[in-house]
């Protein structure tokens, strides 16, 4: 399989990015996006990840702001990073030349096919390719994306992060009947780790970041802490894992309360497929073996 990652690059994007790795997925290239921090933060953590895990990866910069608002990030959450840890962080590395992301996307679809995506933050990057070159984007066999909510919301009581950060992007790929396959907040809940689940990894910076990421449901009050972008991953390489059926999926753009709300519907004409979870105790294996680099949950 080959695969482009459009990210924000937080940890859970970064566990994405090691759990295609270890089931051998090559990543034609990184779109980044602002989201879980501005754009430049994003910039800073892609280049260290690279730099301390050694990814074969070409990163390119795409859009820093959403298409129609202000950026809302979700540092309130993850701190300035846009990574929470209890130690340690990805040591800084040279950010490095990085292209611009349309142009690297244009440059994959030209390319022989087929052309899957996986989109772990906002749909900026790829509302844009849509509206300004939808010949190009019709070369787009899939859109694996981790967001939106059929039930309660995690950044407000009604929406998903991803999807009130840019709910107009959202809005248009659903529009266009944009092949989307969307993980979201209802699947992700359904797999978690506590404490009980966490391996014992070699690197110490790793260890603490992913930590860190268990602290943010344990300081909530939570025994546990759902795993969100590495679910959207194992879509691809597990199916064993994740199903999907069809249905009607629309976004909120009115300004108040249920802004970036997602609501579903089984009855009218598809325009998404939506995930539900076959297998949670496996999803939770072979998310916590790939941190160690391995693709096999069993061991």
């Amino acid at each position: 399989m080959t695969l482009w990652v459009d990210t924000d690059f937080g940890f859970d994007d970064l566990w994405a990015l090691l759990l295609l790795r270890a089931h051998n997925v090559t990543i034609a290239g990184v779109s980044l996006v602002a989201g879980n921090a501005v754009l430049g933060q994003v910039q800073a953590n892609a280049a260290a990840a690279v730099a301390h895990f050694g990814f074969d990866l070409r990163v390119s910069l795409g859009a820093d702001r959403p298409l129609a608002r202000r950026l809302e990030t979700a540092t309130r959450i993850l701190g300035p990073n846009g990574m929470q840890s209890v130690g340690r962080y990805l040591p800084p590395a040279p950010l490095g030349d990085m292209s611009d992301a349309q142009d690297a996307l244009f440059a994959w679809l030209d390319g022989q096919g087929p052309h899957e995506m996986l989109a772990l933050g906002p749909l900026t990057n790829i509302a844009m390719l849509y509206a300004d070159h939808p010949e190009k984007a019709a070369r787009i066999s899939r859109i694996t994306w981790m967001g939106g909510a059929r039930g309660r919301g995690n950044h407000t009581p009604h929406a998903e992060f991803n999807a009130l950060v840019d709910p107009e992007a959202l809005a248009q790929l659903l529009d266009t009947r944009a092949p989307l396959r969307v993980v979201d907040l209802d699947a992700c809940r359904r797999v978690f780790f506590g404490p009980d689940e966490l391996p014992t990894l070699a690197d110490p910076v790793l260890t603490d970041l992913l930590h860190g990421y268990l602290e943010i449901g344990l300081s909530r009050g939570r025994a546990s802490m759902a795993i969100y972008d590495p679910l959207a991953a194992l879509a691809l390489v597990a199916p064993d894992v994740l199903g999907f059926e069809a249905c009607f999926m629309q976004v909120e753009l009115s300004e108040g309360e249920t802004l970036g709300q997602t609501t579903l519907a089984f009855t009218k004409e598809p325009n998404i497929e939506i995930a539900k979870v076959l297998d949670a105790g496996r999803a939770v294996r072979l998310c916590m073996a790939a941190l160690e680099g391995k693709n096999d949950g069993t061991t």
